[in-house]
């Protein structure tokens, strides 16, 4: 998708793109941090039929929501596309050496050579997390490496 960016000065950015089926919108983000998503007449272009207005916590939040598929979707699509790439996605459950411990704590790459790219709480994908990162129970961290590096990573998290 292509999107047209527009410089409005003392406000902010207009990011404007149509869709597949034609629909035509906007995002406009404001110097405040406010989000507006601005849908635009079908028949005509420069009349707006709605507006949906978010604060930055809201317009993450969003983002997130949108994001998270798209993620999850591309580890796939290079998983079919790299012979003996394998992605799988362990658990942090209470108690496991690693509830409320830091990611580099683990140090996954260094034992196993495979990478923890992403982690899935309560439904939100934080993707890159840092070395800093705290595992909480109900984490599910996504590893992507070899089936012998993937599944070390997952022994790592379940037994230390």
């Amino acid at each position: 998708m292509d999107a047209e960016r527009t410089a409005l000065p003392g406000i902010g950015l207009r990011h404007e793109f149509r869709t597949e089926k034609g629909q035509q919108a906007a995002v406009v983000s404001h110097v405040s941090g406010r989000r507006d998503l601005v849908i635009y007449s079908a028949e005509d272009p420069d009349t707006v039929i709605a507006t949906l207005s978010l604060n930055t916590d809201e317009a993450n939040g969003v983002a997130e929501l949108l994001g998270t598929a798209r993620i999850v979707e591309r580890l796939a699509d290079l998983q079919r596309q790299v012979t003996g790439l394998k992605t799988v996605q362990a658990p942090i459950i209470a108690g496991s050496p690693y509830d409320g411990r830091r990611l580099g704590d683990t140090q996954a790459r260094t034992r196993t050579g495979a990478s923890i790219v992403a982690v899935i709480r309560a439904g939100e994908i934080l993707a890159s997390p840092r070395p800093d990162f705290v595992f909480q129970p109900g984490d599910l961290v996504v590893v992507v490496g070899t089936a012998d590096g993937t599944a070390g990573v997952s022994d790592i998290l379940a037994r230390g």
